[in-house]
């Protein structure tokens, strides 16, 4: 294996409230997903690398009491808003500083390609930071006068105490976008990251701890959601929930959080449609739609999986397609040459190989590569990039999140055609379309039912607009307007402009 694939491990989270004494597993802690902790399997060898212990459900008092001593008490909501964007700043620098160890644990956990993992996801954690400290210096609150008489002032200040909960696929990025946002604005917070992909998310908090963040201000809590995960969600002393994950576990955080009214911003599943209309350039549209459904090895919840093809170029485009898809480098996820890695765990890949068992066995559907395991590649939880033509939008497997390197193709008569076909979901994250004919654009902008819709490029993102989704793909946003929303609360003050002249209730005159 490649030497790259040995990373050091962090031995030993020693912050209170962390994840302590991370230690190669011993034989008596064999099973991964026990009460006690979670063994690490690198999913290119299936071999063990770590063991994380988790944080038990009655822990939750300990650390939603030290959270909420740091919030109400603690320097840093208090601290000047230069102060705390220049300590952003500094976790910007460390993060960079740090950059391959934190591509190496995220590739060793979740087996994002090393390429990815570096010159991706790292680079996008740093500017995560550096966008909020921009944020607060510009950040402003607002004033209104009513008729003359009153000064109305709107403020905006901490929520309190976040739970932020972070997904496996892309821990990094995701992690430190709502932890940036959150402790921004001057909230602490608990996060908690997957228990499948943990070492990334506890060495950035190191990171943000030895930039200059208080104790208590920021913790982790590894450990399961059905565990510490629910005891914390309904847990009186948490002010807001932040998840990013499926739909299925979003229902249940937001019935949990129900019970003590706190606030709740959820980014779910996606079935994302990918209109590619005869009007579009065909080669860049192909290099987008492989970028948008196989980078991070299409574990991705915005990933462009239900690709609609217009009939004047369906052959050539799927040509091309499936072409190209068979000439991905499948491999080690630390060989920088590699463009997609084995599935991340291995529940996730028996769940891919059911799919790709149905796509081979079923009459609707007819298999252009893939949808099985690598061949030749008997160990490691390798899945073969995979085309599904499918000639019915309402079958399974374009209708699931399958969540890996799986993509469905239809060809469809029309962009009208198209358009009801892609809005035929019960998710709405994201939608891409692509052509160089204007009216047909900004007609499918319109019609899209999707939080963000991306015309002639794969999966950008400005910090400054919404990200979320419609539908079953989630409550609230992402982004600078979102986060404001999420994590702080809205005050206003009423200042008379001049003296009042009020009735005088019970003087006993007239």
């Amino acid at each position: 294996m490649n030497e790259m694939s040995k990373p050091a491990v962090p031995t030993a989270f020693t912050r209170p409230h962390a994840a302590a004494d991370l230690v190669l597993p011993a034989p008596a802690r064999g099973e991964p997903g026990t009460e006690e902790g979670q063994t690490l399997v690198h999913a290119a060898s299936e071999e063990p690398f770590a063991f994380v212990p988790h944080t038990l459900p009655d822990q939750a008092d300990a650390l939603v009491t030290a959270a909420r001593t740091a919030f109400e008490s603690g320097p840093w909501r208090s601290l000047p808003v230069t102060e705390r964007a220049a300590t952003l700043r500094r976790i910007s620098a460390l993060v960079l500083d740090h950059a391959d160890e934190l591509a190496r644990l995220q590739t060793l956990e979740t087996s994002i390609v090393i390429a990815q993992s570096r010159g991706m996801h790292v680079a996008r954690t740093a500017e995560n930071f550096t966008f909020f400290a921009d944020l607060l210096a510009g950040h402003a609150g607002e004033s209104y006068e009513q008729s003359g008489r009153y000064l109305s002032v709107v403020t905006r200040e901490p929520v309190g105490v976040a739970l932020l909960i972070a997904p496996w696929n892309a821990p990094l990025v995701l992690a430190s976008m709502k932890l940036a946002a959150a402790i921004s604005l001057g909230n602490s917070v608990i996060v908690k990251p997957s228990e499948y992909a943990p070492l990334a998310v506890l060495r950035l908090v190191e990171l943000v701890r030895e930039a200059g963040v208080p104790d208590g201000v920021v913790q982790v809590a590894c450990g399961t959601g059905p565990g510490i995960g629910n005891a914390l969600v309904s847990h009186p002393g948490v002010d807001v929930v932040g998840f990013i994950g499926g739909t299925e576990t979003g229902r249940r955080i937001m019935a949990s959080a129900a019970g003590s009214l706190k606030k709740v911003g959820l980014e779910l599943g996606g079935k994302s449609a990918n209109i590619v209309l005869a009007s579009a350039d065909l080669e860049r549209a192909v290099d987008g739609s492989l970028m948008g459904i196989f980078a991070g090895n299409g574990e991705q919840c915005l990933a462009g999986s239900r690709i609609l093809v217009e009939d004047g170029i369906a052959d050539e485009f799927i040509a091309r397609f499936t072409a190209r898809t068979k000439a991905l480098k499948v491999g080690d996820p630390f060989d920088p040459t590699s463009e997609i890695g084995p599935m991340a765990f291995a529940a996730h890949f028996e769940k891919l190989l059911a799919f790709g068992e149905t796509a081979h066995s079923d009459a609707a559907y007819t298999v252009l590569a893939g949808g099985e395991r690598v061949e030749g590649m008997d160990r490691g939880y390798f899945f073969a990039p995979t085309v599904v033509e499918a000639s019915d939008n309402s079958s399974d497997l374009c209708q699931t999140e399958l969540f890996g390197p799986f993509a469905t193709i239809q060809r469809v008569r029309d962009l009208d055609a198209a358009l009801a076909i892609a809005n035929d979901s019960e998710y709405g994250l994201a939608s891409y379309i692509w052509s160089d004919d204007l009216p047909s654009v900004m007609r499918a902008r319109r019609a899209l039912r999707a939080g963000t819709v991306w015309v002639n490029t794969p999966m950008a993102r400005d910090l400054r607009s919404p990200f979320g989704g419609y539908k079953q793909s989630g409550i609230g946003r992402d982004g600078l307007p979102g986060s404001i929303e999420l994590f702080t609360e809205e005050k206003t003050t009423l200042i008379p402009q001049e003296p009042l002249d009020l009735p005088k209730l019970g003087a006993g005159e007239g």
